[in-house]
Order: C-alpha cells, then sequence, then structure tokens
C-alpha cells in the first residue's frame, strides 16, 4: 500500500470512529431520578414526549429526598425532578454539591391529615402532630400551621423555621419529627400530619377530599429540574426542560390530578 493509499484509509477509519462516536452520544440514555408516585408518573409521560425529539430517557425511582440529590453529585443520573428551590438551597450549602436548577415543573400544596379529626380546630391540647424532619419543609409545614391561626413563629424564622421557632401554641401541640417518606405510614398512630403530596397520593390519600386542610397554591414551593452546574449548558437539558414544560404535560397533570398537583410552567 503506498502514502496516498494509507493516508485515504487512515482518514476513513478516522471518520467512521467520529460517527461511531456521535451515534453512541445521541443514543445516550438519560438517567433522571424521581421520588415514586406523582413524580414518576409524569415522568412517565415526559419519557413520551421527549422520544419523539430522540431523547431517550430512564427513569429512576427513590423512597426519600436525600438520595435523588447525592446520586446526582455523584454522577449516577443525569438529572432529577422532585425538590424545591429552599430544599436544593439547604442541600448544596449542607453538602456542597454543585447542582442547578434549570427549570420549573410542579408545585404540590402540602396537605394536613387526620383519621382522628375532621378539621384542625377539633385537635385536642397536646396532640400529636408529624412533621417532616428535614429543615425546608419542616419549616414550610410551621408556617401552614402558623397562617391557619394553630401556632405562632418568632420573628424571622422564615423557611428554616424549626418547632423551637414556636413562640405560641396554644393547643400545645406536641411536633413528632420524621421522614417525609414515613409520615403517611405513621397517621395511624398520630392525631394529625402534614404530608407532602407525592408521598400522600403513593399512600392512597386524596389531597382534596381526604387533608383537612391545605398550604395556600401560592407557595415558594415550585419542583425542579435539576442537573449538575457542569451540565446546564448541555443540548439534552433544553430538550428534557422542553419536553417537561409542553402543553402534552401540562393537560396530562391537569387531567390526571385534578387540582392536587398543579403545573409551574
Amino acid at each position: 500500500m503506498n502514502k496516498r493509499s494509507l493516508l485515504q484509509s487512515t482518514l476513513v477509519l478516522a471518520l467512521a470512529a467520529g460517527l461511531s462516536t456521535g451515534a453512541l452520544a445521541q443514543d445516550k440514555v438519560l438517567k433522571v431520578g424521581v421520588t415514586a408516585g406523582p413524580h414518576a408518573k409524569i415522568f412517565e409521560q415526559v419519557k413520551k414526549v421527549a422520544a419523539k425529539d430522540g431523547l431517550k430517557i430512564q427513569i429512576v425511582e427513590f423512597s426519600d429526598y436525600v438520595q435523588p440529590n447525592a446520586a446526582l453529585a455523584a454522577g449516577d443520573l443525569d438529572a432529577n425532578g422532585y425538590q424545591h428551590q429552599p430544599y436544593l438551597d439547604a442541600q448544596v450549602k449542607d453538602r456542597g454539591y454543585k447542582l442547578v436548577s434549570v427549570g420549573t415543573t410542579v408545585n404540590f400544596p402540602i396537605g394536613l391529615y387526620s383519621k382522628k379529626v375532621k378539621n384542625l380546630n377539633e385537635l385536642a391540647n397536646g396532640a400529636r402532630f408529624g412533621i417532616p424532619n428535614d429543615p425546608t419543609n419542616g419549616g414550610r409545614v410551621l408556617l401552614v400551621l402558623q397562617a391557619k391561626g394553630l401556632i405562632k413563629l418568632k420573628d424571622g424564622a422564615g423557611l428554616k423555621a424549626t418547632p423551637l421557632d414556636v413562640v405560641s401554641n396554644p393547643k400545645k401541640l406536641k411536633f413528632v419529627e420524621l421522614d417525609a417518606a414515613q409520615l403517611a405510614r405513621s397517621l395511624d398512630d398520630l392525631d394529625a400530619a402534614a404530608i407532602n403530596t407525592n408521598f400522600a397520593i403513593s399512600a392512597g390519600l386524596n389531597p382534596k377530599t381526604d387533608s383537612i386542610a391545605q398550604e395556600d397554591a401560592n407557595s415558594p414551593y415550585a419542583n425542579l429540574i435539576v442537573v449538575r452546574e457542569a451540565d446546564k449548558g448541555k443540548p439534552w437539558v433544553a430538550q428534557l426542560l422542553k419536553a417537561y414544560q409542553s402543553p402534552e404535560i401540562r393537560q396530562f397533570i391537569q387531567t390526571e390530578f385534578k387540582g392536587s398537583v398543579l403545573p409551574v410552567f
């Protein structure tokens, strides 16, 4: 083989390798972490919409709020979609994760539930009230209870309020702090509990008919699609967000959840 033929063969092989690499890049399956329940249901539909644009998604379900960020930061996921901004901010601050939001998805007005009373005014003095044990969701519930007139928080407590910030508690509620995923299962042992809507629905509770009170829908707790900082400018991120924030997904959310989950895009 002469030098010219050798050079041509080398160029052909290099081109073939480049095409192969490009095809593999396009065929990459995105791993997206979600919590079981509504987030998983919605992403099953997002997966179908994204496939029309050639974006392949693998949905990875988790049973708690901690692991999806740990898995994303470790590179085991490409994105996750289950948390609101206050929770993400707390995780970034506490754990040093290089994670960022790239867009909003849905809002789940948190519900208060009880198998013992029909409304908050019926709670007895000293009632055991379950709240999530993570700082942002725990504070979120305390703000709801304050808005409903059951407690008063010290000035400036804000989104990160804890039971230690309660300065007035006429009913002497006893706050039982549990993992958010455990609250629905613990409802029989409590007088009432605040349960995140995704976990409530997974437990067979209907936020519209089973809750004894709900958070105002105009809250700062819109959920997000989150990626690693290094990936936020990649084309697949825009594709993923486009698929989620599509008319098809908006319609699915409104039809499937009938107001208990609200699209915020």
